[in-house]
């Protein structure tokens, strides 16, 4: 299942937030070579201070993290704009309540593959796309900023999503990074849902106390 983890939960989710700063560590230090912040198995930045919120997949019982992405609104910092500048022009500003940047997305494909042997890694990232669509849908986000790799635009054009790259940059890894703009609206979520033959929502709003909306509020 999917879920979002606000900062006021995240005493509740322990386990599943050590797995995300352990998998993040062995998916962007170890395997993409990034310049990240390591310490000791984890991979932690100034970011997760801000009170992001994460949309993690787990399993039912909220033991096993499949996956993870961070969300965060554009109108407080951003690594986007303190880290990966570099990657969209000058002249273009994102900064709106309706406007998120999705970070630190990353698939434990292990755990994946061995729990799901029919779904390929593809098609998992792509799960993790719909799943972002229907948060910014469920909370009044209308736009989501991601920075990737290139090969990561062969999943996003399979998955249907609509993104524009806006902007790219050597220097952050082995590869150049990019800079895409997705659109969250339900027109490109049907779509999406429709080619990877998705029939049910995997994002199941809980109506928690506070909206992942109220951070976006407060950072203005």
């Amino acid at each position: 299942m999917f879920i979002t983890i606000q900062a006021h939960e995240y005493t509740k989710f322990p386990s599943l937030m050590d797995q995300m700063f352990k998998l993040r560590k062995r998916v962007f230090a170890d395997d993409l070579g990034w310049d990240v912040p390591v310490i000791g198995e984890y991979e932690r930045d100034i970011y997760d201070d801000q009170n992001p919120v994460y949309l993690m997949w787990c399993d039912n019982t909220c033991s096993k993290l499949y996956g993870v992405v961070r969300l965060m609104p554009t109108t407080g910092p951003t690594l986007l704009y303190d880290v990966f500048r570099k990657t969209f022009p000058d002249v273009i500003s994102f900064q709106a309540p309706g406007i998120w940047e999705a970070t630190r997305m990353c698939i434990d494909a292990e755990k994946v593959t061995k729990d799901f042997p029919e779904l390929a890694i593809g098609q998992a990232s792509a799960q993790m796309f719909i799943a972002c669509y229907e948060v910014g849908l469920a909370h009044g986000i209308h736009t989501m900023l991601s920075n990737y790799e290139p090969q990561m635009k062969r999943i996003y054009n399979r998955s249907g999503a609509s993104f524009n790259e806006i902007g790219r940059s050597d220097g952050y890894g082995k590869h150049p990074v990019c800079c895409g703009q997705f659109d969250i609206n339900s027109e490109v979520l049907t779509q999406m849902r429709m080619k990877m033959d998705i029939k049910q929502p995997f994002y199941q709003v809980s109506y928690p106390e506070r909206s992942i909306a109220d951070y976006a509020l407060e950072a203005a």
